[in-house]
């Protein structure tokens, strides 16, 4: 994984995390890699991993179980909530990135239905 340097990297790992639980890429109930794997695979500090499962335990995304390891959630309005924040983000910072760059809300507007436009082509044409 490469990181950015603009934001911490336990908030980057916790926002893979989220992301994968959310996409179902992790299920519900699926028990995480244990925090040295998880820091081998990622080659980071195994202390960044110790505070990300600490963060997600707090926001009630994963449960620890002691000695057996730290597994996702299994209560769906938990996961349905955190879908929802993560969208509300990304279109947050979407609209922002616009609105920098002086486009009027009709504008933002249209170039999403543009690019729903060039999707269903791409997907007609290669289907």
């Amino acid at each position: 994984m490469d990181f950015s340097n603009d934001i911490p990297i336990y908030q980057q790992i916790m926002n893979m995390i989220k992301y994968d639980i959310v996409s179902g890429k992790i299920s519900k109930g699926e028990k995480l890699l244990s925090t040295r794997d998880l820091a081998v695979k990622l080659k980071v500090n195994p202390n960044t991993i110790q505070r990300v499962y600490r963060e997600l335990e707090s926001d009630a995304v994963c449960i620890t179980k002691r000695g057996l390891g730290t597994y996702v959630t299994e209560e769906d309005e938990i996961i349905s909530t955190l879908k929802e924040a993560l969208i509300d983000e990304m279109v947050k910072t979407f609209v922002n990135g616009m609105m920098k760059l002086n486009y009027s809300k009709g504008s933002i507007i249209q170039k999403i239905n543009q690019q729903f436009t060039q999707e269903d082509d791409v997907n007609v044409n290669f289907s």
